[in-house]
């Protein structure tokens, strides 16, 4: 490990003039390149006492410089054009360079160290990612990923472009009726049946209710025609 004094505050690791260990790679590459830091030697230890005053000031007007800019960006939306499939994974990835391109082109000039961002962005969608001004002013931005500007837009308003084209392809419009049920189409078919088979039994009965009236009549007709011949034979035998 490697000793070092911060010549500013440094996340994760700690505050100006703080003495801490590091591994040297981190120290090589980034923080004494950078100027975060100093070697913690017997010499820049005295150097940094004498510079001590200068940093504070300087530190200081830095970060009311930041805090400025951080109202500025508060609520700053960055819109990134992309392709991609229909589950809406991207062709390709979304890195802090494109971040800090976009936040650029929007007004603000930032690098691609000042964004944090743990993992590249793969699909559509809204992404909060925090953008450092200064070791001690962070402000979050938002980056829209989509396919076009209008499917930036929707996505603003809440609405997911890629679930909408989904349900329109399956015929579930929100405007449209829902389809109807086996078992309701099966109830309706068989109330349709007994309906049409009533009034063929009505008919039934009315048949039947009419033989059945036809056959006293007939007998009382059979009755009369018959009457009349007793009543002759009756007469003829008189006499004898």
């Amino acid at each position: 490990m490697m000793e070092i004094i911060l010549l500013e505050r440094v996340e994760k690791l700690g505050q100006m003039g703080e003495v801490v260990k590091v591994r040297p790679g981190f120290a090589r590459n980034y923080l004494l390149p950078q100027k975060k830091a100093l070697r913690a030697t017997k010499e820049n230890r005295a150097i940094f006492e004498q510079r001590r005053s200068q940093l504070e000031a300087a530190n200081l007007d830095k970060r009311r410089e930041a805090e400025q800019v951080a109202q500025k960006m508060n609520g700053v939306s960055v819109v990134l054009i992309r392709q991609a499939g229909e589950s809406g994974q991207l062709y390709g990835s979304v890195s802090a360079r494109d971040i800090s391109t976009g936040v650029t082109e929007a007004g603000f000039t930032v690098t691609r160290g000042q964004v944090t961002l743990d993992k590249a962005i793969k699909t559509l969608g809204l992404y909060p990612v925090r953008v450092v001004l200064h070791p001690e002013v962070a402000v979050q931005v938002t980056v829209n990923v989509a396919q076009s500007a209008e499917e930036a837009e929707m996505q603003a308003k809440g609405i997911n472009p890629i679930q909408l084209a989904q349900k329109k392809a399956q015929g579930h419009d929100e405007d449209e009726a829902p389809a109807e049920a086996p078992a309701e189409k099966a109830e309706k078919k068989a109330a349709k049946a007994k309906k049409k088979a009533e009034p063929e039994e009505g008919e039934a009965e009315v048949e039947a209710k009419t033989k059945t009236k036809a056959k006293p009549a007939a007998a009382k007709d059979a009755g009369k025609a018959a009457k009349p011949k007793s009543e002759k034979r009756e007469k003829k035998a008189k006499p004898a």
